[in-house]
């Protein structure tokens, strides 16, 4: 079986899932993966220690916002949900947990609508252990990185610049210094696999505290980063730019 990519996705505002042109992006993106027989995403929007596995049930979709247009709130995503998968995560990895209540929040479900618009590959969700070290979320993916040669495509989802406190709704102002300069940083790292930089981030990367005020949208790169860890190949960046002023689209994959 061939190795199945992984990849990190600045998931965007969710009204990515009503924006075609935005999403179009995402679709060309993959289109050009191998088939998966599963996803596994890691979102910036479940945080939980230990990390445990979501729902292994079709359940309605989490709208885990507020304040958008109403038809964001019947969008539907219906993939069936990996309970294989889930099953044999739970054997794999020692203390891992379950939930299967938890279902897919907007970091799973707006990114995938374009990713895999037939919803006809299976999707698990695992939590974000946020609340360790860097370095275990690392570990984290060392742990989960031999699932890509058994045709599971790990993602990571959140934002590579995200500060909704900086945001220009208007979409008018370019980009700041410091959003341009944190993903700079942070693209050039990743192309060092500096992987051990990528995790000191906060005293390492110029504009770390207005980039991210909060970490729950970087650190799931370190997650896909800790699975990349033995991949040969440059990463590359399939989907790069900025959205309302200094909202960052970049995404990652390894192992193209």
């Amino acid at each position: 079986m061939t190795r199945i990519p992984t990849a990190f996705l600045s998931h965007g505002a969710p009204t990515l899932a009503l924006d075609a042109t935005s999403g179009a992006d995402f679709a060309r993106w993959g289109a050009t993966l191998p088939s998966p027989r599963a996803v596994l995403v890691v979102s910036a929007h479940w945080q939980r220690a230990p990390a445990t596995i979501g729902t292994a049930t079709q359940r309605e979709l989490l709208y885990d916002f507020h304040g958008f247009p109403p038809e964001l709130y019947r969008m539907r995503y219906d993939a069936p949900a990996a309970a294989q998968l889930a099953d044999e995560l739970q054997q794999r990895i020692p203390g891992i947990a379950r939930d299967d209540r938890r279902p897919w929040d907007h970091g799973v479900w707006v990114p995938l609508l374009h990713v895999f618009p037939q919803a006809d590959v299976p999707v698990l969700q695992l939590s974000l252990p946020s609340a360790g070290p860097a370095a275990d979320l690392l570990e984290l993916g060392r742990r989960l990185a031999p699932l890509r040669d058994e045709g599971v495509l790990l993602l990571g989802s959140g934002g590579a610049v995200h500060n909704l406190g900086g945001l220009d709704w208007r979409g008018t102002a370019p980009p700041p210094a410091w959003a341009t300069e944190f993903e700079a940083w942070l693209r050039e790292r990743v192309a060092a696999r500096a992987f051990d930089d990528l995790a000191d981030w906060r005293a390492l990367a110029p504009g770390a505290a207005l980039a991210h005020p909060t970490p729950e949208h970087y650190l799931p790169l370190l997650v896909v980063a800790g699975a990349a860890i033995d991949d040969p190949d440059p990463p590359r960046f399939p989907i790069e730019g900025f959205e309302f002023g200094s909202l960052s689209r970049l995404a990652i994959e390894f192992g193209a």
